[in-house]
């Protein structure tokens, strides 16, 4: 599994821990981590709503299979993520939220919260997290009698997405000023380049490539 983290400038302080953390849990269990920042605040200040675009178009182009991602709260990174296709993005605080959002709705991101409530054992309930989302297979269901049930509607939710949200093709070559801005910050910086060399989709890339001249 190919895993990406993609935080914020107002958290980004945080960034290696959560970094070497994640890299070391998933390294454990076969799987590899490609960190795209922010790195520090002297690099483009992203938010989480460029963050958002980032996402989408790491998951649609196979960049990524997973993302972890957050803000101060986790709730701002959370919204914005559902809000683009192909994205099934859950809040997760502690280790029994990773476990059930991985079983439950079986998404592709989750967001963590990089400033609430983190405190004295923060590094310890972030490595507990991490391991959680790798305990089992996503998407197997709980409580397993309802498994059957909870996996067809992981399944329509994607579905409904499908149908009420434009691709991220055409988000990345929107004609609205404000949009295309938040477009064009989403690849800014050193990421750009990272996300070049992950990108499995032709098309996607040509269109982040035009996007950042």
């Amino acid at each position: 599994m190919k895993i990406a983290l993609v935080m914020e400038w107002s958290t980004c302080e945080r960034n290696p821990i959560v970094f070497d953390t994640l890299k070391q849990v998933a390294e454990e269990r076969g799987h590899s981590v490609v960190n795209y920042g922010q790195f520090d605040m002297e690099d483009n200040r992203q938010t989480y709503n460029q963050n958002a675009v980032f996402i989408a178009a790491l998951a649609a182009s196979g960049a990524a299979d997973f993302i972890v991602t957050g803000c101060g709260t986790g709730e701002g990174a959370m919204l914005a993520a559902n809000a683009m296709p192909g994205v099934c993005c859950g809040l997760v605080v502690d280790p029994a939220d990773s476990y059930l959002f991985t079983q439950v709705n079986g998404g592709n991101c989750m967001s963590l919260p990089f400033a609430k409530g983190w405190g004295w054992g923060a590094e310890v309930n972030l490595r507990y997290v991490f391991e959680k989302f790798f305990e089992k297979e996503p998407g197997g269901g709980y409580p397993p009698h309802a498994a059957a049930s909870e996996q067809r509607n992981a399944y329509l939710l994607n579905k409904l997405k499908g149908v009420s949200h434009h691709s991220i093709k055409e988000i990345l070559q929107t004609e609205d000023p404000e949009v295309s801005e938040i477009v064009k910050a989403a690849f800014a910086g050193k990421r750009l380049e990272l996300f070049l060399e992950n990108c499995q989709d032709p098309e996607i890339a040509d269109i982040v490539r035009k996007i950042a001249e």
